[in-house]
Parts: structure tokens; C-alpha cells; sequence
């Protein structure tokens, strides 16, 4: 798995890019890249998180205004 983030420090990221080899590594790689944002979502509390699916294997986990505080949603990219 491959992680990076758009900001240096995680505490501060407003997204996440991820790819992954092989299928066993989505889960575990989204709910850590989920978790590294709730952090930073939890300071403002004005907003949620949107996971989307690019194509198989690559990801963006991002803070998303549209998405309220609390939540988490899934998309899949046009």
C-alpha cells in the first residue's frame, strides 16, 4: 500500500491519495486514512469525510463540507 498525503503533517491533512496492490489492503489502508482525518475534521466540526473510489485500487479519502460533521460517504468517480 501506498499512502500520501496532500499536507506534511497528518494532524493538519485535508485529504488522503491512496493505491493499493492487492485487494486484502483496501480496508485496513481506508480505515486508517479515515481515522488520520476524523482528527482533523473534529477541530472545526464542520465537516464529514468522502471516501472515493477511482479505479480499482486507487482512493482519495477527503474532509468534504458538503458531508456533515459526523458522517462518512462513499463515492465512485465518473
Amino acid at each position: 500500500m501506498n499512502t500520501h498525503t496532500m499536507r506534511t503533517e497528518a494532524s493538519e491533512a485535508t485529504s488522503i491519495k491512496l493505491s493499493f496492490a492487492s485487494a486484502h489492503e483496501v480496508h485496513h489502508g481506508l480505515e486508517n486514512a479515515v481515522n488520520t482525518l476524523i482528527a482533523s475534521a473534529a477541530r472545526d466540526r464542520r465537516c464529514g469525510i468522502t471516501v472515493t473510489r477511482h479505479e480499482p485500487g486507487a482512493y482519495t479519502v477527503a474532509l468534504d463540507e458538503t458531508v456533515p460533521f459526523g458522517e462518512t460517504r462513499e463515492a465512485a468517480a465518473a
